[in-house]
């Protein structure tokens, strides 16, 4: 399968914009001060434990996406070069 130049520019965009978003999430989940996190002990909350699956989980598909991208961009940059 061939994928167009913006449709791996875009692929390879969420990638980053996804990791982004996500580590921003993760920041302000581990210094959260409201108690959904984290409860009076300290421990982490199923909230917290939900979340940073959550987290993981748009890490990978973020990276897994943005590697889609950056092969197709890689194919059509090999491809312009043969010509």
């Amino acid at each position: 399968m061939k994928l167009s130049r913006p449709i791996s520019w875009f692929l390879l965009a969420f990638g980053v914009w996804s990791w982004f978003i996500w580590i921003t999430f993760v920041k302000n989940l581990v210094n959260d001060a409201s108690g959904l996190a984290f409860d009076d002990a300290g421990n982490p909350t199923g909230y917290f434990w939900v979340h940073l699956l959550l987290a993981i989980t748009s890490f990978l598909l973020g990276t897994a996406i943005g590697v889609i991208g950056l092969r197709g961009m890689r194919a059509l940059s090999r491809e312009h070069d043969n010509k």
